[in-house]
């Protein structure tokens, strides 16, 4: 079959599934295909009356929910790239996104926070179009674009290079991730990032029901898990770690059987937390993928393989990695260094609004993470280069030591991140939030830690937050976090074991 326009699929899925067949399942709302369909119809032409035209980005401010997928089908229609963005953005950061994107529609802002020149309508709105026949949909040239804040904590928008239409029974983007046709997908986390955007639209583009929740819920996971007989799950490190803390009691009363793939992504799993998922599920449904929204390449590993290569993120998938050392040089095998994804020659996969792409003099690409490849082609993640700390001479990576705080029952997340310190270049701060209903004794925490790690790897400072560090994505805002600590110290405030004095 060849491809399809996006804005087309729901009418192709609907033809051939029985009446009533679920597209979309969220917490109040079940739609079917058909139903879906016919009511992206007038949204379009609404879409349509206020001035989006073909490649034109339109910018959706919703939260998860029916509504954002209904404009995001309605902008694939009308040839058009959504712009998925946060709900909850202050109103500076939520300008500062709207100059990159420059939408030509707003979908979920109000008219007075946007400029003359930008329509802007609330999320449910779908206008009063009389003419209810389905458009004919146009083909973006670019289909999807995404917000990032990026390692400097400027934003940035990563615009995707594939055309807005897909071939459903081709073995295509859907096929790689092992999202099935016909299926059901759980998604858990934010349709802003590009995760959960991915993966849930791929899935409608594939034919499978999304299952959708507003918001992460460790155990609602699994009941919705056992109730819709979901096939496939994607987690970020943040989600695994919550649900591995309900009781074992509560993780055992649903019946899981139904999963055949739990993909893991986004940020460094701890193996710790890996190898109890593997025990609890079975290494065969474990899943890990190493990839940026950029969509240079990726890594795939599965939890079997997993165990015979611990810690790796797997070898490589369209596209071929390099490791490469500060005087640009290629590094062997088990030294780390910088990751460069080798495009295999194809078209560019993405470009920046708001930034420049890192390539090297090859025109190899990098997405800023080190780490290294053994002898049998594995990647090993070790750090973002931009949260490297290095004290004293010595390289110290954040992640390793949250995975050993994370380790911890009493934590349920952490950040570390590099301080000024006039001896050492830099030092290792520990921001720590306790796990719900936990205290952290924080020389007991220290003792755990030094079991684990290293001595110039512990940190030399603590602090305790009352407020979560990550996002329901696992994302955290590393550099503003840091930023705000330098200039606590900057203001003569210090930290002890604890708190800041």
């Amino acid at each position: 079959m060849a491809s399809i326009p996006l804005g087309d699929l729901l009418r192709h899925h609907a033809d051939r599934k029985p009446p009533g067949a679920p597209a979309l399942i969220y917490p109040t709302t079940t739609v079917s295909w058909r139903e879906l369909e016919q009511r992206v119809r007038p949204r379009s032409r609404f879409y349509q009356s206020l001035g989006v035209a073909r490649d034109d980005r339109v910018a959706i401010a919703l939260p998860n929910g029916v509504d954002f997928h209904e404009a995001a089908f309605a902008t694939w229609t009308l040839g058009a790239t959504p712009a998925a963005v946060s709900s909850r953005l202050p109103d500076h950061e939520f300008a500062a996104l709207m100059d990159l994107i420059k939408p030509r529609l707003v979908v979920g802002a109000t008219p007075s926070e946007m400029p003359a020149n930008v329509a802007a309508v609330r999320g449910e709105a779908a206008g009063t179009a009389s003419d209810d026949a389905p458009l004919a949909a146009e083909v973006a040239t670019y289909w999807k674009a995404m917000c990032s804040g990026g390692s400097t904590g400027r934003p940035k928008i990563i615009v995707d290079h594939m055309r807005g239409e897909y071939d459903p029974d081709a073995p295509g983007l859907h096929s790689l991730l092992q999202i099935p046709n016909d299926g059901v997908l759980l998604n858990p986390g934010p349709l802003y990032h590009n995760g959960p955007f991915l993966f849930s639209s791929l899935a409608l583009f594939a034919g499978s029901t999304v299952v959708g929740m507003e918001r992460f819920d460790a155990e609602e996971t699994l009941r919705l898990i056992e109730r819709h007989r979901v096939n496939w799950l994607s987690l970020v490190p943040t989600m695994m770690h919550r649900i591995w803390a309900l009781p074992p009691a509560v993780r055992e009363r649903y019946d899981l059987s139904s999963l055949k793939v739990m993909l893991h992504m986004a940020a460094p799993c701890p193996p710790w937390l890996k190898q109890a998922w593997i025990e609890w599920l079975g290494a065969e449904r474990i899943w890990e993928i190493y990839a940026g929204t950029e969509g240079y390449g990726a890594t795939f590993i599965r939890g079997d393989e997993w165990l015979a290569h611990r810690g790796s993120v797997g070898r490589p998938a369209r596209a071929q990695i390099r490791v490469v050392g500060e005087d640009g040089s290629l590094c062997p095998p088990g030294e780390v260094g910088e990751l460069f994804f080798v495009p295999d020659g194809a078209a560019s996969a993405s470009h920046y609004l708001g930034a420049e792409q890192k390539a090297n003099a090859q025109g190899w690409l990098s997405l800023g993470d080190l780490g290294y490849i053994d002898a049998d082609g594995y990647v090993y993640l070790a750090d973002r280069r931009t949260d490297l700390i290095i004290r004293g001479g010595a390289n110290i990576y954040p992640a390793e030591i949250e995975a050993a705080l994370d380790e911890h029952p009493a934590v349920r997340s952490s950040i570390v991140v590099g301080l000024p310190c006039e001896e050492m270049g830099a030092r290792a701060h520990a921001i720590v939030e306790p796990a719900e209903g936990a205290s952290i004794d924080l020389a007991e925490l220290r003792a755990f830690l030094a079991e684990r790690l290293v001595t110039y790897k512990l940190p030399e400072s603590y602090e305790i937050s009352e407020t979560p560090l990550r996002d329901d994505a696992g994302k955290a805002r590393r550099s503003a976090l840091r930023e705000e600590r330098v200039a606590w110290l900057a203001q003569g405030r210090a930290f002890k074991l604890g708190e800041p004095a």
